[in-house]
Formats: C-alpha cells, structure tokens, sequence
C-alpha cells in the first residue's frame, strides 16, 4: 500500500458515525488532510474531541454541513478532494417501517455526482455483507457468497436495510458505467462491524455485545453473522482507496460467522462477572416470529433465524493482500473496550 500521503485531501462522509471515526482516525495517522460531513455543525465539537482523543493530528480535520438529502454542501465538501470515502448509511434501529432506501441511494448519487464534478480520482463506497447474499435454501448451511453474489430485492420479507444497501450499490455502479470523468469506483462489503469503542455512546452493530452485557436481551436468538473487525475494516478501506487493481471492483471483507449463542458464550468464558446479566437461555424461533409482526429488530432477524452465512474472501486476500482478524478477538475488543468506557 502506497505510503505517499503528501498533500492528499481525502473526504469521509458521516463523520459521527462508528466505522467513520476510526476512518478518519486511520487516514490521520498516515498524514491525511481529512474532511469530513456532518448534517448539524453544531456536533463539530463533540465529534472532533472523540477522535482527537485517538490521534493528536487535529490541525487537519476540517468538517462540512451535508444531508445524503439535500444537494446542499456536497459541492463544497468534494472540492479539491483526491478520494472520497461514503461511510455514512442509515440504519433505521427501532423503526418499524424505516425509509432506508431512499437516504441511501439518493444520498450515494449525491456524492458520486459532487465527487465526478471535483475531479476525485476514487470512491469508495461501503456497502454491506447483507447486499451479496444468496438465494435462501432450506437447512443451516447457505450457499457460499463471493462477489459475484447480489441480494434479490424482490424476495419476500426481505428487511429494509439489506434492501437499502443492495440498491444504493446497484445504484452506485450504474452511476459509474455512464460517468465519463475518469473517476474510479470501489465497494467494500464487511459484515457485522464490532471492534473498539471511541465515543461515550453506543451504535450501530456494537449494540449486540452492549445488550448482551447489560442484560437487555432476555434470552439468545438462533441468529449469527459474519463479523468484520474494526480495525481491519479501515486497513481494507484505505487498500481500496490507494491500489491501481481495486478500481471498479467490489470487495468482500468479511471474517469468521459466529452465533450469538457463541458469542455470548464467550464473553461469559473470558469476562467472568463482567458478563453475569450476559443471557444463557435461548430465545425460541416462534416467539421472534411473533414479535416481529410489530417490532422492527423482530423483523430484521427473521431472514436470519437458524442460517449460517459464510463468505469467499479470496479476492481481496489476493488483490489487496488483506487477512481478517479472528471474530474472537473482534467480539472481545469490543466487549472490553465497552466495558473500560463506563458505559456498561
């Protein structure tokens, strides 16, 4: 990976959230002048003290006002930026009916088209593990995803954040067929995000180990996910953003899948009575049916009771020499990391 850093300005977009900061983080610490969007300024301060706590290089971050639905900013955000990297995607937890579909795509078209008229040379977009799975067939063991693998938006139950996501890439790569500016595009699909804490709050995926700590799920669905490690997350990204291969190519970036039986197995194993409100009773496949007729995190899991999904990762083991961390060591970082912050 090309340490020639000098002088490159990078944009990271969604600068309050999870995987954004320890983006910026990583670029900072490689000398990176990095901006970053917010939709309210008025967050700058809150943000900007939670990642110079990780890294003294505050002299060159800088943060734009930008909404994925609203054109306004995007112009200013990109301008003069050599790469971009759209992180920000919304999530929609505890919403029955979340609109997911629509921030997500129009938000990467808005981007995509504001990095094209700046001249950026690359985008790298993250997409998601939920936008490459296959067909489901009856048993545990599903069938192998590469990316080759593209989620059918049109099956039945499909949740809407594994629509969002499918479609926003789809999207993203429709945009960069008919662009004619020269830019280059590359997607990076992790699984469940988990990895250490940064801010005094929790999101995103790091909820699972939270709720598992405190007690706030009363007994374990047979659910599992593929988990990607923060830290390596932000190695893949910046090999996507630098290597002259990675141009237009998509990426799956992804580790070991663990049940969350396994998980919280584990942190009952190495966390001793940090883990004692940690659940041992298992949730039965009926009671999340039921629950998901008005509970959208019931929903999520439905597609997911009972499925173990696994993922080729040769390609960017091959293209961008890039290794995942054990899952174990994710879920553990994670659970102590939140466990130090007093959050717990």
């Amino acid at each position: 990976m090309s340490s020639d850093t000098s002088g490159k300005t990078v944009l990271v977009t969604g600068g309050s959230g999870y995987l954004a900061g320890w983006v910026i983080v990583g670029l900072l610490q490689r000398g990176y002048r990095v901006r970053t969007t917010l939709r309210d300024l008025s967050r700058e301060k809150q943000v900007r003290a939670a990642l110079t706590r990780e890294v003294d290089s505050a002299d060159l971050l800088s943060f734009y006002a930008a909404d994925m639905l609203s054109d306004e900013g995007w112009d200013a955000a990109t301008a003069g930026a050599d790469y971009v990297l759209h992180v920000a995607s919304p999530m929609g937890q505890g919403e029955m009916k979340p609109d997911l579909v629509r921030p997500a795509r129009e938000g990467t078209l808005r981007v995509l088209n504001a990095a094209a008229r700046a001249g950026v040379q690359r985008v790298v977009y993250t997409s998601s593990t939920v936008a490459a799975q296959s067909a489901t067939v009856p048993g545990e063991l599903q069938p192998r995803s590469d990316e080759s693998t593209w989620t059918d938006v049109q099956q039945k139950g499909l949740p809407e954040y594994p629509r969002s996501k499918t479609l926003a890439e789809r999207a993203a790569w429709e945009f960069i067929e008919r662009d004619r500016s020269g830019m280059t595009l590359t997607t990076v699909l992790p699984g469940m995000i988990l990895g250490p804490v940064m801010k005094d709050h929790i999101s995103g995926s790091l909820e699972l180990i939270f709720r598992l700590l405190t007690g706030r799920f009363p007994a374990i669905p047979h659910i599992g996910f593929a988990i990607t490690d923060t830290r390596e997350l932000v190695d893949l990204h910046l090999r996507a953003m630098l290597a002259p291969e990675a141009a237009n190519q998509r990426f799956l970036g992804v580790g070991d899948f663990l049940w969350v039986e396994e998980i919280a197995s584990l942190l009952r194993e190495r966390l001793g009575a940090a883990a004692a409100k940690v659940p041992t009773r298992k949730l039965p496949d009926l009671i999340v049916r039921l629950a998901a007729l008005f509970q959208y995190e019931a929903r999520f899991m439905l597609p997911l009771l009972g499925k173990r999904r696994e993922y080729n990762v040769a390609k960017a083991a091959n293209v961008l020499d890039w290794r995942p961390r054990p899952a174990r060591d994710a879920v553990l970082t994670c659970a102590e990391s939140i466990l130090r912050s007093g959050l717990v």
